[in-house]
């Protein structure tokens, strides 16, 4: 079974949340920021009034709240508009 975003969506797999110390002290994964870049996994075919820009490998920069999460096979990502999506990284 395949994920095939439609229409304007974007399926994103989000970078890795970084693990950081403070001073020896560990900080618990619920009090970590999500990540606000990933990888794009696959695109939809756009729309006649909004042509898609992004490709599948791009690496990109979204919303904070952007997208609705979900988890395929053991894996969390995100399915999001392609006007969420704020910069692309070279």
């Amino acid at each position: 079974m395949k994920i095939q975003p439609l229409a304007d969506r974007v399926l994103i797999e989000p970078a890795a949340a970084e693990t950081q110390t403070i001073g020896g002290i560990i900080i618990p994964d619920t009090a970590k920021e999500k990540p606000l870049k990933g990888t794009v996994i696959a695109v939809g075919k756009g729309t006649k009034d909004e042509e898609m820009v992004l490709k599948a490998g791009d690496t990109v920069l979204y919303g904070k709240y952007a997208g609705t999460e979900l988890e395929f096979e053991g894996q969390k990502y995100l399915v999001m508009r392609q006007s969420d999506v704020v910069a692309v990284l070279a």
